[in-house]
């Protein structure tokens, strides 16, 4: 049987979160979901909730990764829950843990996890129009090693499109 695309998305918790945040996150989840593919979450609230519950309903797995050490800090959608303890350290398990990331909007913590994955050289996409992280970084690289670039896409389904076109391409 072959392994899952395990897609990462990642972005604004419920700090700075909005009605449109949501709803493009809840989308992507559910593109991730009809898409066959695994999302992976930090299994909190913002981004990661609205995300993982467009996966659930959708008929997907929803896998979270939380700072803490007790699974009940998880938002409700997660099938899986991994407490892993470490605060914010779990910020480079979550990127390794996807095959890909799909950034919307964020802050400091949203470009902890990208520059994890960036430096790991795992594909990122960003949504445009998201503000935060997303909108800073879409159609560049985070810094001069070029190690990945980050590419910009207007839509969720755009999103997981090509990242699971990435993913095909490795």
């Amino acid at each position: 049987m072959a392994k899952k695309p395990q897609i990462l998305v990642i972005g604004n918790n419920e700090n700075g979160f909005s009605p449109y945040l949501e709803r493009v996150s809840y989308d992507t989840g559910k593109e991730v979901a009809h898409s066959g593919a695994v999302l992976i979450t930090g299994g909190l609230g913002g981004v990661m909730k609205a995300a993982s519950q467009g996966a659930k309903e959708a008929g997907g797995l929803v896998i979270g990764i939380i700072p803490q050490n007790e699974a009940s800090f998880a938002n409700e959608y997660c099938d899986i829950v991994i407490p892993t303890g470490l605060g914010l350290a779990r910020d480079f398990l979550t990127a390794l843990s996807g095959d890909c990331v799909i950034m919307i909007g964020g802050g400091s913590g949203t470009l902890a996890e990208a520059c994890a994955a960036y430096m790991h050289k795992r594909p990122i996409v960003a949504i445009r129009n998201t503000g935060g992280m997303a909108d800073r970084y879409a159609d560049q690289y985070i810094d001069h090693r070029e190690q990945v670039k980050i590419i910009g896409v207007d839509s969720p389904r755009d999103a997981v499109r090509v990242v699971l076109d990435l993913i095909r391409s490795k």
